[in-house]
C-alpha cells in the first residue's frame, strides 16, 4: 500500500510544493494578524479619536481579545478536524480570518474592534491548528520538523511583513489600511487553494475512505504510510521519534480527536506539550504586542521601535529554520529546550543598557526563543500523534497555548500601566522562557517504531467509515 513507483517521486514533489506554499501563505497572513496590533498600539493610545480614550490596560485586554478567538478556533479545529478533513478547515477558514480582517479595518468604537478582533481570531486558530496536521499527512519522514518550520515560519515571516510595512506606510496610511492588506487571502490564497490544494489520502484512508484514499495517492504521489526511509535516514528516525504507543479502544480501533488525547497513552504528554506551547506563546504575544512601546519608553521613536520588531520576527524566521534542521538530527525535545533558555538569556540583556546593535542583536535572539521556538513546538507536537488524532493534537497545542498569549498582553498592559521599569517585564518574560524550557524536559521520549501511523491506520482501513464519526 505504501510502495509508490518511482514515476510518481515528481508528482510528489509537485503536490509536495503547492501544499507547503498554501499552508505556508495561509500562515503568513496569520502573522501578519499576530503582529499587526502591535504596531498601532502606539497610534491608538495616543489618537482617542480614531476608536476612543484607550490607556494600556485596556489595550492589553483588547490585544487578547483576537488570542481569545484563536483559542476557541483551535480547540474547535480539533474537535471537527479529524472528522472534516484538512482541505474543508484551510477553505472556510482563509475566507474567515480574510473577512474578519477586512471589518476590523471597519470598527469605529473599542467594543466593535474587540468583538471583530475575536471573530478574526477564531479563523487564525483554526487555521494554525490545521497546518500542523497537513505537513505531518504530505511532508516526506525524516524531514518533517524542517517542513513543518518551512511553513510556520510564515507566522514570524507575516510579522516581519506587518513590521515593514508599518514603516514604509507610515504618513500613507492609517491602522485601518494595515487591517485591510490582511484581507488580501479572500482574493488571492483563497482561489489557488480551491484549485490547487488536495485532501490528505492519510487522512482518507484513517476515515476508512480506502478507495479514495489510494486514488488521491496514485493522483499526487503522496504515499499512504512512510514506508522504508531513505537511505540515511532510519537513523533520524530514531533518534527523533517521540511517539507513544496509538491509541486505542477495546475493540482495537483508533480512538481519534480528543479522546485519544486524554486515554493513557497521551493524557501526560498532552498536558506537558500544552503547558510548552502556553509558555511559547506567552512570549510571542506578550513581546510582539508590547515591544515598540517598552523601546519606545527607553527613548527610541516610533521608527526605531518598529525596527526591535522586526528584528523579533527576523530572529524567529531565520532561528525557527536553522533549529529545525537539528530537530530533525537531534529530536526537537533538546533543541526547544535551547531555544528557551536562549530566549531567557536574550531577555535578561536587555534589561542592561547596551548600545542599539548589542540590543538589536539580543531581541533577534529573543525571537530565535518566543515565536521561533513555537515554530518547533508545532512540529513537535504534530509528529508525536498519529493520524486520527493529529489535529486534535495540533489543535490542543494551538488552543490551549492561547491561554498564554491571552496572558502575555494582558501581563504587559498591567506591568506598562502599574508604571512599572520596563526591565521587569523583560524579567517576568525571561522566567516564562526557563519555565518553558523545564516543562519541555519533562516530556517523555518514546522508543521510535517503523511506521508510527501503521496501527491505527489498519484498525480504520478495517472498520466502516460510520464506526468512527
Amino acid at each position: 500500500m505504501n510502495a509508490l513507483p518511482a514515476s510518481t517521486d515528481a508528482t510528489r514533489k509537485k503536490t509536495l510544493r503547492w501544499v507547503m506554499a498554501i499552508a505556508a501563505a495561509a500562515l503568513l497572513f496569520d502573522g501578519y494578524d499576530l503582529v499587526v496590533y502591535g504596531t498601532v498600539v502606539p497610534s491608538l493610545l495616543r489618537d482617542p479619536s480614531q476608536l476612543g480614550a484607550l490607556d494600556a490596560a485596556q489595550a492589553g485586554v483588547l490585544g487578547s481579545y483576537a488570542l481569545m478567538g484563536v483559542m476557541v478556533g483551535a480547540l474547535t479545529a480539533g474537535a471537527v478536524g479529524d472528522f472534516l478533513g484538512r482541505r474543508k478547515l484551510m477553505l472556510i477558514n482563509i475566507v474567515w480570518f480574510s473577512v474578519g480582517m477586512a471589518l476590523t479595518s471597519m470598527a469605529t468604537s473599542i467594543p466593535a474592534f474587540g468583538f471583530q478582533r475575536f471573530l478574526t481570531g477564531i479563523g487564525v486558530g483554526a487555521l494554525v491548528a490545521t497546518a500542523g496536521a497537513v505537513v505531518a499527512e504530505f511532508a516526506p519522514a525524516g524531514k518533517r520538523n524542517f517542513y513543518n518550520a518551512l511553513v510556520y515560519s510564515g507566522v514570524p515571516a507575516g510579522g516581519l511583513l506587518a513590521s515593514l510595512l508599518a514603516i514604509v506606510l507610515n504618513g500613507v496610511t492609517d491602522w485601518r489600511g494595515l487591517f485591510i492588506i490582511g484581507a488580501l487571502p479572500l482574493v488571492i490564497l483563497f482561489p489557488l487553494a480551491l484549485l490547487k490544494l488536495p485532501e490528505s489520502p492519510r487522512w482518507l484512508l484513517a476515515r476508512g475512505r480506502t478507495e479514495q484514499a489510494l486514488q488521491l495517492s496514485i493522483t499526487t504521489g503522496i504515499p499512504l504510510e512512510d514506508g522504508t526511509p531513505d537511505a540515511g535516514t532510519t537513523s533520524v528516525r530514531s533518534r527523533t521519534s517521540e511517539q507513544p504507543p496509538p491509541a486505542a479502544r477495546k475493540d482495537g480501533r483508533p480512538l481519534a480527536g480528543f479522546a485519544a488525547l486524554a486515554s493513557g497513552n497521551y493524557r501526560t504528554p498532552t498536558i506537558l506539550l500544552g503547558l510548552m506551547s502556553f509558555c511559547g506563546l506567552l512570549l510571542t504575544y506578550g513581546l510582539n504586542t508590547w515591544l515598540p512601546e517598552i523601546m519606545g519608553q527607553h527613548g527610541y521613536g516610533k521608527t526605531y521601535s518598529l525596527t526591535f520588531l522586526l528584528a523579533l520576527n527576523g530572529g524567529a524566521v531565520i532561528g525557527g529554520l536553522v533549529a529545525s534542521r537539528s530537530a530533525d538530527r537531534f529530536g526537537p525535545r533538546a533543541i526547544i529546550s535551547t531555544t528557551f533558555v536562549i530566549a531567557a538569556a536574550a531577555l535578561v540583556l536587555l534589561t542592561v543598557d547596551f548600545p542599539f546593535a548589542v540590543l538589536l542583536t539580543a531581541v533577534a535572539f529573543a525571537g530565535v526563543g518566543s515565536l521561533g521556538t513555537q515554530v518547533l513546538v508545532y512540529g513537535f507536537v504534530s509528529n508525536y500523534y498519529p493520524t486520527p488524532a493529529r489535529a486534535a493534537g495540533v489543535a490542543w497545542c494551538a488552543g490551549f497555548g492561547r491561554l498564554g498569549g491571552i496572558v502575555g498582553p494582558l501581563a504587559g498592559g498591567f506591568l506598562i500601566s502599574a508604571k512599572a521599569p520596563s526591565n521587569v517585564a523583560f524579567v517576568v518574560f525571561a522566567a516564562v522562557a526557563l519555565a518553558g524550557g523545564l516543562v519541555t524536559f519533562f516530556v517523555r521520549r518514546h522508543r521510535a517504531s517503523t511506521a508510527p501511523d501503521a496501527a491505527p491506520l489498519a484498525a480504520a482501513d478495517e472498520a466502516p467509515a460510520t464506526a468512527q464519526l
